[in-house]
């Protein structure tokens, strides 16, 4: 039901850096728009609906500003700008590394993150860079978690994105990550994770199970301070949570990590004790020019501070 891109049709501005969600309408009898979507999202009151159209929010595929009363029609697009109220600020800020034509490089913080979803919108990298920059058209082409800091590559040109778009679904590009987590004396080090991940039958979770391999991490040891450890991590596959999976089915879970091995209630974020998971390094050759690049992110995971 939610859209694909369509070239006849132009997607909406971006208004103060927020771009619209966009569903597409099935068939269907309801009398109006607005008894469809208050339908459809039941946990979004009519009300709010109703708001959302009185003050323009709500537009079809022809940019046309859909109310209250406009008659439900099937088979189309509509495109609604959404508000998440209270939105709490999130006191880091990211760090623009580099830019040019093609691409920006950032250096997120902990608790920012990358993408409006839930309830994030304004508090996410994109959204901040797009009313920093005024960069209607930027597009993140890899994703790290909210709970994880380092680097993020976004891509500037819708003309020249699906190059690398290819470089990261051909395994092109090399990541590297670092972790703090216990030290395990009895492991053999570099070693190599590889293993079945799959959802946990819970919708934050992932799990190793038995099946072909679909996740492949190279671990390293960087630094060990008495029962701590600073590993090197680099993942060859992109499995959502693989280096957290991987790490605590070793029996090293990343400190800081409320996911694994034990998933702990969601409570206010605890900013003294950010996940110890740091993107550190991101290289490729760059598809238009042909460069070389790599890039390296200036924060430091600071976990093992207390046990020196």
């Amino acid at each position: 039901m939610w859209c694909l891109s369509a070239s006849k049709f132009l997607k909406p501005p971006a208004r103060n850096g927020v771009g619209p969600s966009c569903i597409g309408l099935p068939a269907g009898t309801w009398p109006t728009t607005l008894d469809f979507l208050a339908e459809r999202f039941c946990t979004i009151s009519r009300d709010v609906w109703h708001q959302r159209m009185a003050q323009g929010d709500v537009v079809d595929e022809h940019g046309m500003q859909l109310t209250p009363d406009s008659a439900y029609q099937g088979h189309k697009r509509v495109y609604y700008y959404r508000a998440v109220a209270d939105e709490p600020r999130i006191p880091f800020d990211e760090v623009i590394l580099f830019q040019d034509e093609q691409l920006i490089v950032v250096d997120k913080p902990h608790f920012l993150p990358v993408l409006p979803s839930g309830g994030y919108l304004a508090e996410t990298v994109l959204v901040r860079l797009k009313r920093k920059l005024g960069i209607d058209t930027l597009v993140p082409m890899h994703r790290i978690d909210r709970d994880t800091a380092g680097l993020v590559m976004f891509s500037v040109q819708p003309k020249t994105r699906a190059s690398y778009h290819a470089l990261f679904s051909q395994r092109s590009v090399k990541k590297t990550y670092q972790a703090i987590a216990p030290w395990r004396a009895d492991l053999e080090f570099p070693l190599t994770r590889e293993s079945h991940i799959v959802e946990a039958g819970h919708f934050m979770l992932q799990h190793e199970v038995s099946g072909p391999p679909n996740a492949l991490t190279h671990l390293d040891v960087l630094e060990v301070r008495g029962a701590l450890a600073r590993y090197a991590l680099t993942p060859v596959t992109g499995k959502r949570h693989q280096l957290r999976v991987h790490m605590a089915a070793l029996g090293l879970p990343i400190m800081g990590d409320g996911l694994y091995p034990t998933l702990t209630p969601e409570g206010p974020m605890d900013y003294a004790h950010p996940l110890q998971l740091l993107a550190k390094s991101i290289e490729f050759v760059d598809p238009v020019n042909g460069k070389t690049r790599r890039f390296e992110s200036r924060r430091v995971l600071q976990g093992m501070a207390q046990d020196g």
